[in-house]
């Protein structure tokens, strides 16, 4: 999945990415309101986790931006301020949740794995494609009874084929949503970790379920 980061301290934005980097999730960061709008509303992203007093225009106002635009990736919004009114201004102008800091990382972990269930997938606690499960809360994975240890990429890269069983996603999608904006790696660096997701869910197991779409991409067969 892929999230952007918008906080203008630099310590707080290190501590986000990585934290979230090693959750298994892709992390673009931006530090002002007019770069997380050029973010937002260029690229498809899974949530927003967004400090509400960046230079501006500030959080309240990206948010309002971002829905009048008609961008619904799921905000969780953070503040160091914990009145009721700004908590409600959050949640009038588009958040879905809100966050106060300090906060413990954990907590936001979890507000993000909840937030991200509520998509118009309408996404399940527990993704399941045949005999393949993979539960986002425990970061287990399963083919029948059999546990199978992935990478955070890995895990990630499954998880986004298994949130749309059947349909093909191109190269360019997984990159976007499994790796960062950023990301200046060799262009090959899907059909690398499909090949490691085939021999750790597939090929022990006597299946074919990730399936190469010529000229197209990678989907996951949900009858094979």
């Amino acid at each position: 999945m892929r999230v952007l980061v918008v906080e203008d301290d630099p310590g707080m934005t290190r501590m986000l990415v990585r934290g979230l980097r090693r959750e298994g999730y892709a992390v673009d960061a931006a530090a002002t309101g007019d770069d997380a709008l050029w973010h937002a509303l260029e690229h498809d992203y899974d949530a927003v986790v967004l400090d509400a007093m960046i230079p501006p225009p500030d959080g309240f106002e990206v948010c309002r931006r971002m829905r009048a635009a008609g961008r619904w990736a799921p905000v969780l919004m953070l503040t160091a301020r914990d009145a009721v009114t700004d908590r409600v201004r959050g949640l009038d102008v588009g958040a879905d949740d809100y966050l106060t800091k300090p906060f413990a990382l954990a907590e936001l972990f979890a507000r993000l794995r909840a937030l991200t269930r509520r998509d118009p997938h309408e996404r399940p606690a527990v993704l399941r494609v045949g005999d393949l499960t993979l539960d986002p809360v425990g970061h287990v994975v399963r083919r029948g009874e059999s546990e199978v240890t992935l990478s955070p990429k890995e895990f990630a890269l499954l998880q986004e084929l298994m949130r749309r069983p059947g349909e093909v996603l191109s190269r360019t999608h997984l990159i976007d949503h499994v790796w960062d904006f950023a990301y200046d790696g060799g262009s090959n660096v899907v059909d690398v970790y499909v090949r490691y997701l085939r021999d750790k869910v597939d090929r022990p197991f006597g299946r074919e379920t990730i399936r190469t779409v010529r000229g197209a991409g990678y989907r996951l067969d949900p009858t094979a």
